[in-house]
């Protein structure tokens, strides 16, 4: 049930940080909460697929698993870092590593979110947003904060939100 509790925050707090940059731009404070988020999410990730492990296979999750780990770790290090840095110039291995973990995050989160459709076990609407909104923040954590990607933040963490108490409504299937 903590793992419950630990994603509802996650996506409130990426939520809010989202509706506070529509307006502020991205702040040290914001920069510091959604550097955060993903090592609170993590703990859902597991919960949702222990929901469903009997109906999915294990690449999905794994490859999603891993690529919240290394995105997690660039958004660490992108938000609590390089923020507080200007526009430093990285090694082109630097760049390399930073975009491969959002692509490893992308494709994980997009296969993890179809194992989940087809299971069936878990609501469609936040599963489809989980699987469409995440990938689009990977690969708009380099550009610019605009209103759309502050938009993508509220519905990204809204589906965790939302996947995140469906569990506490939907008790778990026992064969």
């Amino acid at each position: 049930m903590l793992s419950v509790w630990s994603g509802v925050l996650a996506g409130l707090c990426i939520v809010l940080t989202g509706m506070v940059e529509a307006v502020t731009g991205e702040t040290a404070a914001t920069s510091f909460v959604i550097g955060l988020t993903p090592a609170l999410a993590l703990p859902l990730l597991v919960a949702l697929h222990l929901r469903q492990r009997e109906t999915t296979g294990e690449v999905a999750y794994t490859l999603n698993l891993i690529g919240l780990g290394l995105f997690g770790g660039a958004a660490f290090t992108l938000n609590m870092v390089l923020f507080h840095l200007g526009k430093p110039v990285l090694p082109s291995s630097t760049t390399i590593a930073l975009l491969g973990s959002a692509v490893v995050f992308a494709i994980g989160t997009v296969l993890f979110g179809v194992t989940m459709l087809r299971a069936s076990i878990h609501p469609k609407v936040p599963t489809v947003a989980y699987m469409v909104a995440f990938p689009l923040l990977a690969v708009a954590a380099r550009l610019p904060d605009t209103p759309l990607t502050s938009a993508v933040h509220v519905v990204a963490g809204g589906s965790l939100v939302w996947l995140a108490l469906a569990m506490v409504r939907q008790p778990l299937r026992t064969s």
